[in-house]
């Protein structure tokens, strides 16, 4: 069974004058875009089939990325259902000459597991192992219901 761990990805995007708005920074749009494509990955780490976005329960912008400047995206699950996978998702800015990174945006993304068909399908269970799969998990869900 997969653990919160085998599902954390990180990636990075860097905010090209394309990907930007008039203020200079990263378009909300593209933001959201990113993590949706990352936390599907996540969602299919865990499923091993493919995963497709059925809710965004919660999307907080908290300050923007600036253009040169990269998004990273990180993204674990936290939680299944019968077919479905909750995944935290959080994207940060960094500076890219110093490393220099905080907090843009939080958000919580539902995905359900489809199989060839398109159809829902079970995905196995979340296992929790170790210190880091238990802070990761934890500070998803006192996170989710502070989201409440």
């Amino acid at each position: 069974m997969p653990t919160v761990s085998d599902t954390y990805i990180e990636n990075r995007e860097r905010v090209q004058p394309d990907d930007a708005n008039n203020y200079g920074s990263a378009h909300g749009g593209n933001v959201v875009k990113w993590m949706d494509e990352v936390g599907a990955m996540s969602a299919m780490r865990l499923a091993g089939t493919t995963c497709v976005t059925a809710r965004i329960d919660s999307l907080s912008f908290e300050r923007p990325i600036p253009q040169g400047d990269t998004c990273i995206v990180e993204a674990y699950a936290y939680a299944t259902g019968e077919t479905s996978v909750r995944v935290r998702l959080r994207a940060f800015r960094e500076a890219p000459r110093t490393g220099e990174r905080e907090q843009t945006t939080d958000s919580y993304f539902v995905f359900v597991a489809v199989g060839d068909d398109m159809k829902p399908t079970t995905v196995p269970e979340l296992t929790v192992e170790g210190e880091r799969c238990r802070e990761l998990r934890d500070a998803a869900l006192a996170g989710e219901r502070d989201e409440e």
